[in-house]
């Protein structure tokens, strides 16, 4: 599952983006609403984790939410801002948002409300995927394989769960590296993480065909 997170200061930000690796989420990271865009565009998150006064206006995040709403983003929305005042609440919410957390805030409850949207939203998708005895649940973040359950890091997750929600489609190496790699200087990244899945899994789970790769089966 992926979780955008588009927020200007970094003493927020960062404790936000450790906490969602640590619970084995695509964290992605936007301090403007430059970045924002090209972080979306790389790859739709499932989540968005938004602040409302960005460095672009005071309204910014507001703005961003209605466009992402227009261009038929489906995914979650959370607000996360100090602005608390009814009005604020409520606009956020008639512009397409789906919760509305005021700073200061628990980082706690900020995880709970992640899972509550990522939840909806792998409901609508389909929460559990499976091929042969390979099982990955999307929401609790769960991979079985032989009714046995096993662990990933962040990166092997996610991208076992980027090859298991399109299953039939060949992700080119290019694709795959800027999707979940961005910024490695080799597709040597890659070969690493789909050698740990076949490692973890089995061999026939990430299968090399003419252009990348994609899901196997058994």
């Amino acid at each position: 599952m992926r979780v955008l997170v588009v927020e200007d200061e970094l003493g927020i930000l960062e404790p936000i983006l450790a906490l969602l690796k640590r619970e084995r989420y695509e964290a992605l990271a936007a301090r403007n609403l430059e970045a924002a865009w090209k972080a979306f565009l790389e790859g739709e998150p499932d989540v968005v984790v938004l602040d409302v006064m960005l460095p672009e206006g005071e309204d910014a995040g507001f703005r961003f939410a209605m466009d992402l709403r227009q261009g038929g983003f489906r995914g979650g929305i959370l607000f996360l801002t100090a602005r608390d005042s009814l009005r604020d609440r409520i606009h956020g919410l008639e512009l397409g948002g789906d919760d509305y957390l005021v700073k200061p805030f628990h980082l706690e409850e900020l995880l709970a409300r992640v899972k509550a949207l990522a939840r909806r939203n792998a409901d609508f998708k389909g929460r559990l995927l499976q091929r042969g005895p390979l099982e990955v649940d999307l929401v609790a973040r769960r991979v079985t394989f032989a009714g046995k359950e096993i662990v990933l890091s962040p990166k092997a997750f996610a991208l076992l769960e980027l090859l298991a929600q399109n299953p039939d489609k060949t992700f080119s190496r290019e694709e795959l590296l800027e999707r979940l790699f961005p910024g490695a200087e080799s597709e040597a990244v890659l070969r690493v993480y789909v050698q740990k899945l076949r490692q973890s899994l089995a061999p026939w789970v990430v299968e090399r065909v003419p252009g990348g790769y994609r899901l196997g089966k058994p």
